[in-house]
């Protein structure tokens, strides 16, 4: 087992170190300007002009598309595990380098989706666009009148009616879909509600201006609103011609999964990103305040939170890359265990980790002084995004059982 980076990906790692710190850091106070101007104008959801800027520098950097596996792009030659430290590194500034490098979700999982599954003639009008970094799209699974952590519970309907489907159902937390770029939308609903429980379902493409879709309004999460916009969205009696169709009809449980897998890769690399630059926060701090006659560092309770953090983030470290290369070496259905596990186990640690930066800082950790809070509020969405957390820990147990019982 073998961790080590390769030598394209050690190249990668460099410019993209290099590029956050000449670009991507100093851009974050400016984002956050031109977000408080979008907003004052009324503009909440557009992308203010810095990122645009950034994703001309990274293209310029051959850093695009970094996501994308060795098979589908020779030009780069990344596997899972080697993106994956180069994703803990975007995770670092969230809101900016994810989407410099085209490398931000839900495009990513939309874009291997196509590439797995989409017909030719999709993946000229969508993907192209989508690696491209001209549009953006949407996921919409999930729904608020069923436990969607259950897939098979998605009640959305979607029935042929000639040459057409005709899709109403209602989704919400559907990210990306307030951005006005989001041109988009990959939806799941049932096709065959009669059919075996893991055949009912199926995907299709929905362009955002298709009539009938309705963007109810975008959810805030923890009172903050995401600029991309987790929304609510309503169908009624949309419709979409069949060559739209992902896939197969009762396909769409089984593309959802494959979708799923490196996916997580991506999600807890970047969580760990976050968690390593909320324990930088804590460290300058600890070392900077003083309290009770000397330094907050000097605090043996200080010290241990300090040491907890950084062991916690190198053993979710270990078990993700673990299951990166495991994923490499037989495939994401020979990893769904571990993918199971780090999904519960990364986010659980960054939280942990800035929840205790938090406290490091006091009263200016649950301000916007520093991004601590936002960080908060976004791990703490992490452990439901994807599936909540004791979903995947039924799976872990049921893998571990399954050892015993040979099923």
């Amino acid at each position: 087992m073998d961790f080590g980076l390769s030598e394209r990906a050690r190249d990668h790692l460099g410019r993209l170190q290099d590029f956050m710190a000449s670009h991507v850091y100093p851009a974050e106070p400016v984002y956050a300007a031109q977000r408080a101007e979008l907003r004052a104008a009324g503009r909440e959801h557009h992308v203010p002009r810095v990122v645009e800027d950034l994703k001309v520098e990274a293209r310029k950097r051959g850093l695009w598309n970094l996501f994308l596996p060795d098979s589908d792009d020779p030009a780069h030659g990344l596997s899972v595990a080697d993106y994956a430290s180069l994703a803990e590194i975007t995770g670092r500034s969230p809101e900016l380098a994810p989407e410099a490098l085209n490398c931000a979700a839900p495009d990513t999982g939309n874009m291997e989706v196509l590439h797995l599954f989409g017909t030719p003639e999709q993946k000229e009008k969508w993907l192209t666009p989508l690696l491209n970094g001209e549009i953006r799209s949407a996921f919409a699974m999930t729904e608020p009148d069923v436990a969607s952590s259950d897939a098979k519970n998605i009640s959305t309907s979607i029935v042929r009616d000639g040459d057409h489907y005709m899709i109403n159902g209602r989704k919400w937390w559907i990210t990306g879909s307030a951005d006005p770029r989001c041109k988009i939308m990959i939806v799941m609903g049932k096709t065959d509600p009669d059919g075996h429980p893991y055949r009912q379902q199926s995907m299709v493409l929905v362009p955002m201006d298709t009539p009938g879709v309705e963007v109810v309004r975008p959810l805030p999460v923890f009172g903050y609103q995401d600029q991309h916009g987790h929304c609510e969205i309503t169908f009624t009696d949309v419709r979409v011609p069949v060559e739209n169709l992902v896939g197969e009809e009762g396909g769409g449980f089984a593309i959802a999964q494959a979708r799923l897998g490196p996916g997580r890769i991506h999600h807890c690399m970047r969580a760990l990103g976050v968690a390593e630059r909320a324990l930088e926060l804590m460290c300058e701090r600890a070392l900077s305040r003083e309290a009770f006659g000397g330094p907050l560092a000097k605090q043996g309770v200080v010290q241990q939170q300090i040491a907890e953090a950084r062991m916690a983030i190198d053993q979710a470290r270990l078990l993700t890359l673990r299951t990166a290369w495991l994923i490499d070496e037989q495939g994401a259905q020979a990893a769904r265990s571990e993918v199971a596990a780090i999904k519960v186990i990364a986010p659980r640690v960054a939280l942990g980790v800035v929840d205790t930066a938090i406290q490091v800082h006091g009263g200016a950790g649950v301000s916007d002084v520093t991004p601590l809070a936002a960080m908060w509020a976004g791990l703490r969405t992490l452990r439901i995004v994807d599936g909540p957390d004791e979903v995947h820990v039924r799976s872990v147990a049921r893998a571990e059982l399954g050892k015993y019982t040979g099923k």
